[in-house]
Formats: structure tokens, C-alpha cells, sequence
């Protein structure tokens, strides 16, 4: 059962060394916003992301920009020998996602003495890349 464990463990390491993940924390958008711009992006090659994000009319695109840069930064520097993938056009956003973080709440006075609430929502985001399997077997 030991060595079974091991195997199991050395493939997902030659596993992860494909993927590359980075995330943003306390972002303060709503996360349903921030949703709209990441399902675009979901499953699409890299540089075409790019291109996506940098001519969206959204604010949460230029955030989700500057993750996906660095998400690229870190898969090249896990993949220093198949830095050709990436102008091949063989990289792509296996995962994004979106969660909600942590809610200020604040009041708002109201007519008649009374107080309404605001919520200031943020939300967290990851983004995991990684190559095509076609890309891999050859």
C-alpha cells in the first residue's frame, strides 16, 4: 500500500508542475460582477484572455488582467523548458474561480428615523492554468 501512495503522489507532483495558480484576495467588487468577467475568460486560450480582459468595458477586467499576467509569470517560471507552449498558443484557463469574501456592512439613514443597510461585497479569485493534452503527448 506504500508504494501505491507514492506512485499516486509522484503523478499528481508531474501533475502540478503543468498547472500554474494565482489568486487575488479581498478584491472589493460584488462577486456576482466580478463572475461576469470570468466566464468569459473560462477555458479560453491565454493570449486571446489577454485580449478579452483588455478591451472589456468592465472594471473587475482590469484586476482579472493583472491576475491572469501573473498567473502567466508563474507558469513560466515552473515550465522554463516548454516556454514555446505559451506562443503556440497551448496554454489555456483550466479553472477560474470566484468566491465571495468578507461583507462590510454599513448604514444609510432612511426617511422616518429609520436606517438602511449597505453591503460592501468582495470577493476572492483564483486562476489555474494549464497546457492542452494534445500539446503534452506530442
Amino acid at each position: 500500500m506504500g508504494k501505491r501512495k507514492r506512485l499516486m503522489a509522484e503523478r499528481l507532483k508531474e501533475a502540478k508542475k503543468q498547472t500554474a495558480i494565482a489568486k487575488l484576495k479581498e478584491i472589493p467588487t460584488s462577486p456576482r460582477k466580478m463572475r461576469l468577467v470570468a466566464d468569459t475568460v473560462r477555458g479560453v486560450e491565454v493570449n486571446h484572455a489577454l485580449d478579452l480582459l483588455k478591451y472589456s468595458k468592465r472594471d473587475a477586467s482590469i484586476r482579472l488582467e493583472k491576475l491572469l499576467r501573473s498567473a502567466i509569470a508563474n507558469w513560466e517560471a515552473k515550465n522554463q523548458d516548454n516556454s514555446g507552449e505559451l506562443d503556440k498558443g497551448n496554454v489555456y484557463v483550466k479553472t477560474i474561480m470566484v468566491d465571495e469574501g468578507r461583507t462590510l456592512k454599513r448604514i444609510r439613514p432612511c426617511p422616518q428615523g429609520r436606517a438602511g443597510r449597505i453591503r460592501k461585497r468582495s470577493n476572492h479569485v483564483t486562476i489555474i492554468l494549464d497546457v492542452k493534452k494534445s500539446a503534452v503527448e506530442e
